[in-house]
């Protein structure tokens, strides 16, 4: 008797797979990637640089506004 053998598509063509081993779906892949930490292409050693612009510049938001400034010195 002959044991039923499973396939799995990939990009270098179709390949069997071992008794007992499943093909890895794509919901897997993705939480695998998803785990580790985001790492830049060109210089993976790079420190991430603080967000201080927009809505989290803490120090743009303790600036004085130019018009408030005007108001003062009249």
């Amino acid at each position: 008797m002959t044991a039923l053998r499973t396939y799995e598509l990939t990009d270098v063509g179709e390949q069997s797979l071992i008794d007992g081993v499943r093909p890895v779906t794509l919901g897997e892949k993705l939480t695998a990637r998803t785990s580790h930490p985001m790492t830049p292409k060109r210089n993976p050693n790079a420190e991430q640089k603080p967000c201080d612009h927009g809505l989290f510049d803490e120090v743009g938001r303790a600036q004085i506004d130019l018009l408030d400034l005007i108001s003062t010195h009249k």
